[in-house]
């Protein structure tokens, strides 16, 4: 069965949720990324046994202007994606779906990307079952807070990497 969380308001936009690391990252991530319309922050919740809420961010994007792939790819890059250590509920390694021809379309990028990684991924394709937005003053964390040591020590390094492998894929800032 399938969550109750709607597609995308946006007309030719899809919507998906990625969830492995905190969520202040994975939103900074996401949103310096072209085709990317919408980034929220917050938590997501599936079926059983992943029912429990986990940090994660929702994803509004144009497939026009950047691959599923490619953010399926950043995902398993910006984050412990082969590692079950100890806190994987708060951060489960996860892309959440609510339709099942997207599922079977991630599953198989997340079984292409394998390669790439030394180690096996543990990140699930899961059901999307629900959504609860972050508080007000935790949303857009990096773009609030730059220099503070949490985002020079774990987002910088991440946007780092975006710019050094992903150039193609960020968003031209003005």
């Amino acid at each position: 069965m399938l969550g109750n969380i709607a597609s995308s308001p946006i007309k030719n936009f899809t919507r998906i949720g990625f969830g492995g690391g905190c969520h202040w990252c994975t939103e900074a991530v996401f949103s310096v990324l072209q085709g990317v319309h919408q980034v929220q922050q917050g938590f997501i919740g599936s079926h059983a046994p992943n029912e429990s809420y986990s940090e994660a961010v929702l994803v509004d994007f144009d497939e026009q202007q950047i691959q599923l792939k490619t953010l399926i790819e950043i995902h398993l890059r910006t984050h412990a994606s082969s590692s079950a250590h100890s806190m994987r509920s708060k951060y489960r390694s996860a892309v959440y779906v609510n339709d099942d021809k997207l599922a079977r379309r991630c599953n198989s990028l997340v079984e292409e990307l394998q390669d790439k990684f030394d180690n096996p991924l543990i990140t699930q394709v899961l059901v999307l079952v629900d959504f609860r937005l972050s508080p007000a003053r935790y949303r857009k964390y990096y773009l609030s807070n730059p220099d503070k040591l949490f985002c020079t020590t774990y987002i910088e390094p991440k946007l780092a990497m975006l710019k050094r492998d992903f150039s193609t894929a960020i968003k031209a800032t003005p």
